[in-house]
This record gives C-alpha cells, structure tokens and sequence, in this order.
C-alpha cells in the first residue's frame, strides 16, 4: 500500500509516496513530468550496482531514455570536486531546462544532484528516489541541497525543492544494518522533537523498525515524512519551526567535522549522539529533567547508535575545536551559537543566544578534553 504525503509549497507542491514497489512504477510516475522522453539519473556505484538495472528497466518500459551520472559512494563525493564533475557531465549530455535529473541514492547523492540541479544553467527540475532509511525521511524531502566544505558539512549549497519523491521501501532490504540504524537516528528525531506519542510508539517498535518489518517500516517513514512536509510548508527556508529539525545536529555536525567525513562516523551517528547531548545540556540548564534525558539517551542507544561522546570513535575529543566548528554553523548568528534544546519529550525549541563558555564546560563533562 502507497502512502502519498503532499508538501504544500504553493505552485511548487509536490507529493511524497511512500511504499513498496515504487521503483518498478518510476516510469509511470515520473513520465509526467517531463518535457522530453529522458533523464539523467544520477547514483553513486553501490546503488547503481544493486538497483540501476531495475529503474531503468521501469523507466524505458514508459519510453524514457536513461543517461546515468555515477559517482563513487561516500560522503567525500559530497565536494566541490563532485560537483563539477556531475555538472561537467550533465552539461556534456546537453539537458535542457526542459529536462529532469533524477536523484537516485542515499543523502550525498540526493544533496549533491540536488545542488547540481539547482545551479545547472540556473536551475532545472529534479526528482529523488532515495534509497537509504536516512534518505527517505529526511534528506530527500524539503529541498535543502548542500556540499561539504573542508570547514564544515552544508555549508555550500541552495533551497531547490524536488518535483517528486519516490520513497521505496523494498529498496530498503540492500542497506547494511549500520546505515540502517543510522537512518533510524533521524526517524526518533520526529519523536524527540514534536510528538512524544511517536517517541513512545518508536521505544516498543524500535527492533521491528531496524528489522524492515513492513507494517512498521511503513508507519514509521510515512510518519517522519508527515511531520517534516507539515514544518517546511510552515517554514520552507528555516526562518522558524524548521530549525527544529535539526534537533542534534549542532553537536552532531561539530563531530563530524572532527572525524573527518571518512566514514569512521556516519551522519546519523553523529546526529544520535547529538540529541542525547542536547538532552542531557538541556537538563544541566534546567530546562528538561535528567529524566527526560536518561529516557531519550536510552532509547538512542537501545537502537545500537552513541549516546555519548564515549561511543564515538576517536574520542576524546577536544572542546575547544568542537565549539570552534558550532560557531561556524549555519544557524549561529551574530557571533551567538544556536541550538535545538529541549523542555520535555516531544517539545524541542530554538535557542538563539547560548553561551559558548557552558558548552565548553559541558563537553568537557561529557569527557572532551
């Protein structure tokens, strides 16, 4: 059974289905959309080798032509680099603005073609079809596209939103158990940040989730999705609620930064251990109880992700350098560090102006030197 969430942009609504099988219908729903019978399909080598033969098969069955773009697998693709090459060869298959790219991966794939959409020849439509649990219920959805900087993860990039998004879950069954868990730090995120009910469901339903169970599978994508198409159409370019989404990610993004994006850390690992610490810094400010914080750090690491500084390789990590790369967040304002805090389970706010000097003291609580 498809699911099809709509995201309310105005002229640029467009829906999010959600369900198995939506590979083998990609010809039919993305027909459409185009001008002109072809796409250029951009994927990295893995997914390519898995699922390429499959979606190219559903698109030629509805007479599109198929150019793919493939790029290699990782984070690092996710570069200044990447981009001109994706965007070497789209120029080189001579698209049009007529024409749609079709992102079809995990998050670095769907960023980095989004992106590439974005500035080819000032823009041009694209479509995502991602393939990671992460993917589905967060990157894929809401248009922010982005590149990695030697100086911090998206901090290059635009809003572009896509014309569609096709999330099959079947594609799901090929993901190694770590992407998996991974992708699931972003599904508790939904919980964490706005709907203590979903949090609760998700704390009985975690091992059937990480398992792909389908009716579980199912509920839990469709509702991330909900809730992130329900935030954009509020706030599509972060001015407001959508902040609220990145609810670990300040911590979450300075760790990274510190790893090194080589694959030591994968970002919903990094986001994981990044809620639980802004829990328990919530608590250490009075703002949640230590209760609240316990329970989310628990439920973080009963789905076998960090909750902790401790559980993330390369610890110990220095403050000061995670604090120096916080600062360069693209939510800090004003020489202020932002962050996504907490007053209970299910209630997340913005906090604009928090001292650098108590986050110091905290990560070097929390084991940093």
């Amino acid at each position: 059974m498809t699911r099809t969430i709509a995201v309310g942009l105005g002229e640029r609504a467009y829906d999010v289905r959600v369900g198995p099988g939506l590979l083998d219908q990609a010809g039919e729903a993305i027909g459409p959309l185009l001008k002109r019978r072809r796409t250029a399909v951009v994927s990295d080598e893995t997914v390519w080798g898995l699922h390429g033969a499959r979606l190219t098969a559903a698109l030629e069955r509805a007479g599109i032509a198929v150019s793919p773009v493939i790029v290699a697998p990782g984070e690092q693709t996710k570069s200044f680099a990447g981009l001109a090459e994706v965007t070497d060869r789209l120029l080189a298959l001579e698209l049009d603005r007529g024409d749609l790219i079709t992102a079809f991966g995990g998050g670095v794939v769907g960023d980095l073609a989004g992106f590439a959409a974005a500035i080819y020849k000032r823009g041009i439509g694209f479509v995502q079809i991602p393939t990671t649990l992460l993917a589905q219920v967060d990157s894929s959805v809401g248009g922010k596209t982005a590149i990695d900087t030697p100086r911090g993860k998206n901090l290059v990039g635009a809003f572009h939103q896509p014309k569609l998004v096709l999330a099959d879950l079947d594609v799901l069954g090929t993901l190694p158990d770590r992407e998996m868990r991974a992708g699931y730090a972003e599904v508790i995120k939904y919980g964490l940040l706005g709907d203590f009910g979903f949090f609760e469901w998700l704390e009985v339903n975690a091992g059937a989730v990480l398992a792909r169970e389908p009716g579980a599978l199912a509920q839990a994508v469709a509702r991330s999705v909900e809730m992130k198409a329900e935030i954009v159409a509020e706030d599509e370019t972060e001015q407001g609620r959508r902040a609220l989404l990145n609810l670990g990610h300040t911590f979450g993004h300075a760790l990274e930064a510190e790893a090194g994006y080589d694959g030591a850390l994968l970002h919903g690992e990094a986001v994981a251990a990044g809620q639980a610490l802004a829990f328990r810094f919530s608590a250490g400010q009075g703002l949640c109880t230590a209760q609240d914080a316990r329970r989310a750090a628990s439920a973080i690491a009963a789905a076998g992700l960090p909750a902790s500084l401790a559980d993330i390789p390369g610890h110990p990590f220095e403050a000061e350098r995670l604090v120096h790369h916080m600062a360069q967040d693209k939510k800090a304002q004003d020489g202020k560090l932002t962050f996504i805090l907490a007053r209970s389970l299910g209630e997340a706010f913005v906090a604009k102006d928090v001292d650098a000097g108590a986050v110091r003291k905290f990560l070097v609580e929390e084991g940093a030197r």
